[in-house]
């Protein structure tokens, strides 16, 4: 209040502090809830959501310290590849807590293994998908298509075809660079090499991931705040493509990262957490977590348990489900 608007009057001043103060409370009250620390909860939607949880599971921190975390992936040999795209590095990360450079690199992004088990990173500013070698060098594997320079790669998967799927949005187009591709794009890159345009008219692209069956495609839309999903066909098309879900609640976060496990339950970062999705679009529950969380990834003993990077950290979540690893040909999907 500025001193030509103070009050001349005692009752004056107490009438107006008396309308003053509950609009007060209900201001710190908004603020405080917007500040509140996060803290981890599993939230159910639905009881078919305690199939995948103990309804006393805890959430561990493996390690903590990093700049942005994200495209974990786990190695069966004790431990998780992680990008940090703030300390431009590719991290092997130990269940102890200690990590290892494997690759400096600028804005390394989603990860995933090939058939062979053979690390593939979006790199964004290379602008392409490279294969990394178990001593940090790499290998270019595409970085066009059709001669122009792709904006960003930021989410990579492998399909049931062996082929790798990957999103090129413009959320970490390097600064001061054109944008050559005119759209944000879904695309296939071959063994052979080749590249193929599946989907271009979403608007930013994220987090993709395959049904257990192989017969859909799922591709979450950071922009629109949604999840769509596509029927995969034999020869490697896309096609009916629908909504399966949207995560639109208040804030700052989007949907990114997701994985499915092998009944088809889909595990998608969102608003809070990480969502949980039935494969009918249902949502079933959250996992809240202390920090944003921008991808997952399957691991451990059976591939039970969440492997997450969230933020500064990366996070472990046992549950009672099993991952869909696409590499992993002796899995079966869940009947």
């Amino acid at each position: 209040m500025t001193t030509n608007k103070r009050m001349h009057t005692r009752t004056r001043r107490a009438l107006t502090l008396m309308a003053f103060v509950p609009l007060l409370s209900c201001c710190f009250a908004f603020q405080n809830a917007e500040n509140a620390p996060r803290k981890f909860e599993l939230i159910a939607h639905s009881s078919s959501f305690w199939n995948l949880f103990d309804r006393n599971a805890t959430l561990t921190t493996v390690a903590t310290g990093f700049g942005f975390t994200e495209g974990p992936v786990w190695d069966p040999a004790g431990f998780i590849y992680v990008s940090d795209e703030e300390q431009n590095k590719i991290y092997r990360v130990y269940l102890d807590g200690h990590k290892e450079t494997l690759l400096s690199l600028g804005d390394p992004d989603g990860n995933t293994f090939d058939q062979q088990q053979r690390l593939i990173d979006t790199a964004s500013v290379l602008r392409a998908i490279i294969r990394v070698d178990p001593d940090g060098h790499y290998t270019v594997l595409a970085d066009r298509y059709q001669g122009q320079r792709f904006n960003s790669p930021n989410d990579v998967v492998l399909g049931p075809d062996g082929a790798i799927y990957f999103t090129d949005p413009t959320l970490d187009l390097p600064k001061g660079e054109k944008q050559e591709t005119p759209f944000q794009g879904v695309y296939r890159l071959g063994q052979d090499g080749s590249v193929r345009l599946l989907i271009k008219d979403m608007s930013q692209p994220n987090g993709l991931a395959f049904s257990p069956d192989g017969k859909r495609l799922y591709v979450d839309d950071s922009e629109r705040r949604d999840i769509r999903v596509f029927d995969f066909s034999a020869d490697a098309t896309v096609s009916n493509e629908r909504l399966f879900g949207e995560e639109k609640e208040s804030g700052n976060a989007v949907p990114d990262g997701m994985r499915v496990d092998l009944s088809g339950n889909l595990y998608v970062t969102g608003p809070k957490g990480i969502w949980v999705w039935d494969p009918h679009g249902n949502h079933i529950g959250t996992i809240a977590l202390p920090e944003q969380p921008a991808n997952l990834a399957w691991g451990g003993k059976e591939y039970s348990t969440l492997y997450i990077t969230a933020t500064h950290s990366v996070y472990s979540l046992p549950t009672k489900a099993h991952g869909f690893m696409p590499y992993l040909k002796h899995q079966q999907p869940a009947k």
